[in-house]
């Protein structure tokens, strides 16, 4: 499960970053990964088996890798504005610096790419209960 070049690439144009200054590629690359999604097939990028305990997850071989840039995007902004959130709006000689609307203007872009992420459904999972026995009754 890896993030291609091109994916990193593209998510660097989205949250303009052409740079390895802030984010370097490994960086990159963990918040991409942070978001998979059902590939072109539909197949889930994980297994799940219950029949160890704990429950083992376990990447499936066959699942094409596919992310959701927008979510990663989100994340970055986000990330950039609680940055620069200690910036204020103050006056001097005579100007104004209205600093504080960079912080707003993050924030809009996080949100604009939160909008767009794909949808996203919890896989629930039943796990059989263990049957009380007499043994077990008798405390």
């Amino acid at each position: 499960m890896a993030a291609t070049a091109a994916m990193a690439a593209e998510l660097r144009r989205m949250v303009d970053e052409s740079t390895e200054d802030t984010y370097d590629d490994a960086l990159i690359d963990g918040i991409i990964e942070k978001y998979p999604l059902l590939d072109a097939l539909g197949t889930d990028p994980q297994d799940v088996d219950f029949t160890t305990t704990p429950p083992t997850i376990s990447e499936k071989d066959e699942w094409i890798p596919t992310y959701d840039l927008n979510a990663a995007a989100a994340q970055i902004w986000e990330e950039k504005a609680a940055a620069i959130a200690d910036e204020f709006d103050f006056n001097a000689d005579g100007g104004g610096f209205s600093r504080s609307k960079k912080y707003d203007q993050y924030m809009n872009k996080s949100r604009a790419y939160a909008s767009k992420r794909a949808a996203r459904s919890a896989k629930v999972y039943v796990v059989p209960r263990k049957i009380k026995t007499e043994e077990t009754n008798s405390d």
